[in-house]
């Protein structure tokens, strides 16, 4: 179905979290709200699935209102499935059973063919019948995705479905999850803070923070294209330099005058700052600009370097694993830019240029 909130606000105690929240979501596609903790992104997917009022705004389902100033419908009307954090297994029941929980208006045999084809959808048909304990963690939510899919909701809520789970395990199992959503073509609405997690399993991220929804986009464009200095700073690493606006098209940096791919909204003398990607800088031992090493982090793959540009501000660089430099040595490196992102520096200091992320 397709999901439409609008201006939504969310809160407790009478207190607002979220304000002023818009997005939609497509049929099938799987998004997901990303942000720190005491954000509102529970908040907000609890009202989706009717446990919590909205304070204001709408949020509608394929142009049927569910909430907004007059409505109300009760969740069990709304066709909308939940993944719990903790699983919400019931420990005297087999994974079967759990599955088959949610089907009690179905006769049975037509229950158990049903809960049997979902188990085998998240790839977990041989473990029938074995009880929540005899199986993994991973395991254990991959039966609670089975249980919500069962009833054919319109669409599934997942609320920090991974936090319980080791950090390897996250990632891999948003992946499993992820194919077995699309398999069945029921959308999904995630939350989470781990941007690992939403780059693995969503088509499109909210970030919120700072009580709004500051960007709702796919992962390339909340990375690359940031809305603002708040997104850029929680997706991915990076640095913000300083620079000066020359004209619509141009801008002064620490590297020099650069060509923008889109108009810049700043008028000519306008202080703004660069943001600059490690991916954007690329290590170059023919390359003119020498810069010093001044932290490494080794991530198996590659290096995420810290380097000092002869002005004094820092940037990052991810170079391959086996270009490795000590701390304090001289390298070369070169930009590769696609996109040109400043941000406004009003009322930061004049000589500003920090390492987000």
């Amino acid at each position: 179905m397709r999901l439409e909130i609008d201006n939504a606000t969310v809160g407790y105690d009478g207190r607002p979290v979220l304000a002023g929240a818009t997005l939609g979501l497509e049929q099938g596609e799987i998004g997901c709200l990303l942000g720190p903790s005491g954000a509102g992104k529970t908040t907000l997917l609890r009202a989706v699935a009717g446990f919590e009022p909205l304070m204001g705004g709408r949020i509608s389902a394929n142009g049927e209102v569910l909430v907004d100033g007059r409505i109300h419908l009760p969740p069990e009307r709304r066709r909308i499935g939940m993944v719990f954090q903790d699983h919400a297994l019931l420990p005297h029941l087999s994974v079967l059973d759990n599955v088959r929980f949610g089907l009690f208006r179905e006769p049975r045999r037509k229950a158990e063919a049903r809960a049997r084809e979902v188990l085998d959808l998240v790839g977990l048909a041989d473990a029938a019948d074995r009880l929540p304990h005899q199986i993994s963690g991973g395991q254990q939510q991959r039966v609670a995705l089975a249980r919500a899919l069962a009833p054919q909701p319109r669409l599934v809520l997942l609320d920090e479905p991974f936090s319980s789970l080791d950090p390897d395990l996250r990632e891999r199992l948003a992946v499993q999850v992820r194919e077995a959503l699309k398999a069945t073509g029921v959308g999904a609405l995630m939350v989470t803070h781990s941007q690992a997690e939403a780059f693995a399993m969503a088509d499109r991220i909210g970030v919120i923070g700072e009580g709004r929804l500051q960007q709702w986009a796919s992962a390339y464009d909340l990375y690359h294209l940031p809305a603002n200095r708040f997104v850029a700073g929680f997706v991915g690493e990076g640095a913000l330099l300083p620079a000066t606006v020359v004209d619509d098209w141009h801008v002064d940096t620490p590297f020099g005058v650069l060509s923008a791919d889109h108009r810049l909204p700043d008028p000519p003398g306008t202080a703004v700052e660069m943001l600059l990607r490690p991916d954007d800088v690329i290590h170059d031992d023919d390359a003119p600009l020498q810069v010093e090493v001044v932290r490494r982090h080794f991530r198996g793959a590659d290096f995420l370097y810290t380097l000092r540009l002869a002005s004094g501000e820092l940037v990052q660089a991810l170079v391959p694993s086996h270009h490795d430099h000590a701390r304090g040595q001289l390298i070369g490196i070169r930009l590769d830019l696609e996109h040109v992102i400043v941000f406004d520096r009003a009322g930061r200091d004049e000589d500003s240029g920090s390492l987000i992320g």
